[in-house]
């Protein structure tokens, strides 16, 4: 039975979630986590995780407590850690502070945790409570839920085209369709993922950076993401920008020693995951990704790669900025996708979001 929180439960608990949300550009591959202690109503300390093998959350809201944690409560929007990581567990550094009360918003997902954290602090005498915003909760994390409930990364495929649906010219020629602030908001949405992913069109097409500009964070607060090139036969050039700062993952199919030499030389790693069709197998590399620890990957690909991703089913959520302008039939469109036959065959989308980002529209929509 869903325990009943009061107002200022969820007041305590949207503190704690806003708290969680300054580790949305920094955490991977660990979740974002907000914690509030709170004693006689009144707010005695707070803390939130700010990158992997740094403070958990509740320790950090425990220290600016202090003394006054015993007796308190602890809002922690997921909850607490059970089990010996990089740092002890949270749940045994609750009880040891005295803590009376935990609410937790969602429970962990891992399952070196899924409720043993709870269950631990419930048997030492500790009233343990879940649910309260979970729903916000989640989609906080939702990389960090994908990754341990399915081993795949959340993939949020991003893409800018006109009104009539065409993300560039035949040519390739697409610099650029939207404004500089759809352009700004879309490194925003790059800095929360664990990888950018593209393809070797796009890299021959645009030669992009994929990496963070522009976006304002106190210093810590931001990583730049892996970097990840689908080049089945090796083609991307040594002097690609995509290569400058080393890093970057390049999946393909042929092994071609002297090109992955050359690749090595500019700090890249090649990985070799051969399909069935001659191409890059995609669940694969998801699958590896999530194995490395990604939670959210970001895909700026083109026409091919996209589609390619949406036929296998890969693509948890688009990500589409709408330029106010028309380019025409004769134009590069945003998926290579297979003829229907029937519109009975066609994917249905849930939009989630939809809102004006300087002179375009963004729209963020999910499947199913």
């Amino acid at each position: 039975m869903q325990p009943a929180f009061s107002a200022a439960d969820h007041e305590f608990m949207a503190r704690a979630l806003r708290l969680a949300e300054r580790g949305l550009w920094s955490t991977t591959p660990n979740p974002r986590v907000g914690c509030v202690i709170v004693r006689d109503g009144q707010v005695v300390g707070e803390g939130w995780h700010v990158r992997a093998g740094g403070q958990h959350a509740e320790v950090h809201a425990l220290q600016v407590a202090g003394g006054r944690a015993h007796g308190a409560t602890a809002f922690v929007t997921l909850e607490p850690c059970s089990h010996h990581g990089r740092t002890p567990p949270c749940a045994e550094t609750l009880l040891a502070a005295g803590v009376r009360r935990v609410v937790a918003a969602i429970e962990d997902p891992n399952p070196l945790v899924a409720g043993r954290g709870l269950a631990t602090l419930r048997q030492a005498g500790v009233r343990a409570e879940c649910g309260l915003l979970a729903g916000e909760a989640r989609e906080l994390n939702i990389g960090f839920v994908a990754r341990m409930t399915r081993a795949r990364p959340w993939l949020r495929l991003k893409l800018a085209a006109s009104l009539d649906g065409k993300t560039a010219l035949l040519n390739g020629a697409s610099q650029w369709l939207t404004g500089a602030a759809a352009r700004q908001d879309g490194h925003r949405w790059r800095a929360r993922a664990c990888a950018i992913l593209t393809g070797i069109g796009t890299v021959r097409d645009d030669d992009p950076q994929l990496n963070v500009r522009d976006v304002a964070a106190p210093p810590g607060e931001l990583r730049q993401p892996l970097r990840i090139v689908v080049d089945s036969h090796l083609e991307l050039s040594p002097d690609a920008r995509v290569l400058r700062g080393g890093g970057t993952l390049v999946a393909a199919v042929v092994a071609d020693a002297a090109r992955s030499e050359a690749l090595a030389q500019r700090g890249a790693e090649v990985l070799l995951l051969p399909g069935s069709d001659g191409r890059v197998d995609l669940e694969a590399l998801l699958a590896e990704l999530a194995r490395r620890g990604v939670n959210e990957v970001h895909a700026e690909a083109g026409f091919v790669l996209s589609g390619a991703l949406l036929q296998a089913g890969l693509v948890d959520e688009l990500l589409l900025y709408l330029a106010p302008c028309l380019v025409g039939d004769a134009a590069r469109g945003m998926f290579a996708l297979p003829q229907l036959a029937s519109l009975a065959d066609r994917k249905p989308l849930l939009i989630r979001d939809l809102r004006v980002i300087g002179q375009d529209l963004r729209l963020l929509a999910r499947f199913g």
